[in-house]
């Protein structure tokens, strides 16, 4: 999951340092999402902002679409680059839903419209070394979550109706379920 573009060296001294809200640059891009789901479990990245250590919140693979690129191929692209796993664009479920999510960060707010799919896999071992530099700082851990504890767990997880959309996946008549415009705030106020 690229941020917005991984930063230039003379970028990474000002990287992540924390800007008053009124400062914080708005970025626009279009971006995926891929729910990997292995049997009763989903991958989720651990995903932080380093401008302000100690918070964390769970996400599903996914990042930014390049030019040229269609959706799909930048879904197969992403889960490739951030698991290891090598998947066709035949394997995608989806695009099952989308949103215009905003995220507010200590150095810029992104605003991104995201295409949401599925890929159904055996369960396997995930491999980050295709990580950006921006996600080798802020991806902290992985790990395969059951689906019963994404029910009662008290982290933050994104999508917040991540369950939905792995329903949402088997009603194909249903898609492209439009989700509109969601803040996610598990950082700062945007």
């Amino acid at each position: 999951m690229r941020r917005v573009s991984d930063p230039q060296p003379a970028e990474q001294a000002t990287r992540y340092q924390p800007l008053p809200p009124e400062q914080r640059p708005h970025k626009q891009r279009s971006a995926v999402r891929v729910v990997v789901q292995a049997g009763d479990e989903v991958l989720l990245f651990e995903d932080s902002d380093p401008g302000y250590p100690g918070i964390t919140w769970w996400v599903v693979p996914g990042g930014g679409i390049d030019p040229g690129e269609t959706a799909a191929r930048a879904a197969v692209r992403e889960v490739a680059e951030e698991t290891g796993l090598q998947i066709a664009e035949h394997q995608l479920i989806g695009p099952i839903s989308r949103r215009l999510a905003v995220h507010g960060y200590s150095d810029q707010v992104l605003e991104q419209t995201e295409d949401f799919y599925l890929v159904r896999v055996p369960r396997f071992v995930v491999d980050t070394a295709g990580f950006t530099e921006d996600e080798k700082i802020t991806l902290q851990s992985h790990r395969w979550w059951p689906l019963a504890e994404l029910r009662t767990t008290t982290a933050w997880i994104w999508p917040r109706y991540l369950l939905e959309l792995i329903g949402w996946a088997d009603e194909p008549d249903g898609w492209v379920h439009e989700l509109g415009r969601e803040t996610d705030e598990s950082t700062l106020a945007v």
